[in-house]
């Protein structure tokens, strides 16, 4: 995203790319709609690493609450007000600045801010391109980004949207999806920041779904690719199918199609991810049949019956003949075999760099 920005910078010529909106005003107690309703944004905020944690729940209630033609006025001041009280809680140095169609909380200078805003409302536009008929852009709200300073803040503000036990692979992206849903990211992270905005935006995009992981995943991946122009690995092709060769068998594809698999701190959070961009780009030959899939799909059964529905594909075959193995039952996706527990909130993002960390709201992003 660097390169990107500063060619944007460079090629403007004389004139100034449009400055972003800053918001610098102190955080507000309370919002108030036109006629006066008010919703006290101070007193749903807990804390969390010193960060502020809104009651999304109340603001929903509210909101719900307010004549029709007012509530995306009120969901977006909301957004506002809470982002106020997230610059306030990471420094002095820290803006909100804000385009039509995006909010940006960083420390970034005005150019590269407003740099960032036009990225983000102009991949936004792209996603929703690249996947026509899954991908939407939502009705109110705005497409939210927070990048923080260091990777201590990051890790501080994401361990909120995670089990308190178990073990998690790093991440230099994030798509918060609980409340109100949000980018985040590192500043320090300039290289990937590209590439995490189109993934994490396309979850964004497809949030009205209740896809299984593997899916939502996949889709993400591919249209990161598509958009960057990159591939997501860094490891060959050869490399890739020797691993995947290596670790899939009947009881990690359940992992797989639980979701569980996508948080595993070993090889498999790659193979996961890779193994889905495949199933997706497999089964997207014919578009117009893979938008009814996806558009039918459920997490509870990993898409099961809508692929057979749809596509007239059992999904545990595909799966068998992409990793090059004998077609068997086992690999079929069994919910009864899957572990209750909810995945995270979070959905990370950026296992690509082994070498460095990586890793709703109705109509927010």
């Amino acid at each position: 995203m660097l390169t990107r920005l500063r060619q944007w910078l460079a090629n403007r010529g004389d004139r100034a790319p449009a400055q972003p909106v800053p918001t610098a005003a102190a955080a507000p107690a309370e919002i108030r709609t036109t006629d006066g309703i008010a919703f006290a944004i101070a007193a749903h905020l807990h804390r969390h690493e010193g960060f502020p944690i809104l009651d999304w729940p109340a603001v929903h209630a509210w909101v719900d609450s307010l004549p029709a033609p007012q509530r995306p006025t009120a969901w977006l001041d909301a957004e506002r007000a809470w982002l106020a009280h997230v610059r306030e809680a990471l420094g002095v140095h820290f803006r909100v600045d804000e385009s039509k169609r995006a909010l940006l909380v960083s420390s970034y200078e005005p150019n590269l801010a407003a740099a960032t805003l036009k990225y983000l409302d102009h991949t936004l536009d792209r996603v929703v391109r690249v996947l026509e008929g899954i991908a939407r852009i939502p009705d109110s709200g705005k497409t939210i980004m927070i990048v923080f300073d260091d990777v201590d803040a990051y890790y501080r503000y994401v361990s909120y949207y995670y089990p308190d036990d178990g073990s998690y692979a790093f991440s230099g992206g994030m798509c918060i999806a609980e409340g109100c849903a949000h980018l985040v990211t590192v500043k320090a992270d300039l290289s990937v920041v590209e590439a995490t905005i189109a993934h994490e935006m396309t979850h964004a995009c497809v949030a009205h779904l209740p896809l299984p992981a593997w899916l939502n995943e996949g889709l993400a991946v591919n249209a990161e690719e598509r958009i960057t122009g990159r591939r997501t690995f860094r490891e060959t092709p050869d490399e890739l199918r020797r691993k995947h060769r290596r670790f899939w068998d009947a009881a990690r594809i359940q992992e797989f199609w639980a979701g569980d698999s996508f948080y595993r701190t070993d090889d498999g959070q790659l193979l996961s991810y890779d193994l889905a961009r495949i199933m997706v780009d497999e089964l997207a030959a014919d578009w117009p049949a893979f938008t009814r899939f996806a558009l039918a799909a459920d997490r509870a059964d990993a898409g099961a019956a809508s692929a057979q529905a749809q596509l007239g594909v059992e999904l545990g075959a595909v799966a068998c003949a992409l990793l090059e193995r004998p077609r068997k039952q086992a690999w079929a996706p069994d919910p009864q075999h899957w572990r209750q527990e909810a995945a995270p909130a979070a959905a990370p993002h950026g296992v690509r760099q082994s070498t460095a960390p990586k890793r709703s709201c109705p109509s927010s992003v």
